[in-house]
């Protein structure tokens, strides 16, 4: 049946396929995220596929990647880009082609992208300060460990949290902001350097997975007390959060960004209208809401 589908779509209907390029493959999150990609294609009977390099470095490979699904004259493509600017002659040509571009997780600079699924990271890591807030009682200093400043995310994680904090909480001054790039071991030593200088310290916040996994260490190792929030999912921030050395975090919504692309790519093939953003949706969770079986489908390990 696939088979037949597969080959009428190339005689036939050479809109069915849709290929989504990732940041990357190994982590989780991006299966998570390939999950949803996949449940959307069953449902609105399209043909995906679903890569991303290695590791969230190798710009050069994702381009390669980019530019052999276009070679293939895809109906539509998601894209979540690692460098805007890399990608850009790529994508000028997709646009030139009438391929639709549909933009996740990470926004792609410009007009090409038809709409973009993704967390509203501001939103979110502004849900992040108001739980800090309120586990601090309102007053005292804060630091934030970001995994870097030249991403979309990274940015928006970081300003969501400070800009919160700055505007509702006058009471709470933010002391510190340093870059781990998403690495734990770096951000442990960051998050130990912050601690050291700041002996009042009662709160950090980790704005990815290797940057709360990092703090937590760092605070452990220091043996103070401080309450960590952080952001993402994975396994050693969930055991993090049932042992109460980290007090909570935001967790996207994976699934549904994965889910949301390709639905967003059948509309515009279609001829629809799509919103700029397509926002797909965030969480808090801690140790009371961890096994809730709503909060439980957007955490991966």
């Amino acid at each position: 049946m696939a088979a037949s589908f597969a080959l009428a779509g190339v005689a036939s209907a050479q809109e069915v396929y849709i290929p989504l390029i990732s940041k990357g493959f190994q982590h989780q999150f991006w299966q998570a995220v390939k999950s949803g990609a996949e449940q959307a294609g069953k449902d609105y009977k399209v043909k995906i596929s679903f890569e991303g390099p290695e590791s969230e470095a190798m710009v050069d490979k994702q381009i390669d990647m980019l530019s052999a699904a276009l070679a293939k004259k895809p109906a539509a493509i998601g894209f979540a880009a690692l460098d805007s600017q890399a990608a850009l002659p790529l994508l000028k040509k997709a646009q030139a082609a009438k391929i639709p571009v549909i933009a996740f997780d990470s926004g792609v600079a410009g007009d090409i992208p038809v709409t973009t699924a993704s967390t509203d990271n501001k939103a979110a890591a502004s849900l992040a300060a108001d739980k800090m807030a309120e586990l601090i009682g309102k007053a005292g200093e804060v630091a934030v460990v970001a995994h870097d400043q030249t991403s979309r995310t990274g940015v928006d994680r970081r300003d969501g949290f400070v800009d919160r904090i700055k505007s509702t909480y006058p009471n709470i001054k933010v002391v510190s902001v340093q870059y781990g790039g998403g690495d734990h071991l770096k951000s442990t030593e960051i998050a130990k350097s912050i601690l050291q200088a700041y002996p009042n310290l009662k709160g950090i916040f980790g704005t990815n997975e290797g940057s709360a996994i990092g703090v937590a260490n760092g605070v452990r190792e220091m043996k103070r007390k401080v309450v960590i929030v952080g952001y993402d999912s994975g396994k050693q921030q969930k055991d993090a959060i049932r042992d109460g050395l980290i007090a909570g975090s935001i967790t996207q919504n994976p699934v549904g960004i994965g889910y949301k692309t390709v639905e967003a790519a059948v509309k515009a093939l279609k001829g629809e209208k799509l919103p700029k953003v397509i926002d797909t949706g965030f969480y808090w969770y801690d140790k009371t809401n961890l096994n809730d079986p709503k909060i439980a489908a957007v955490l991966y390990d």
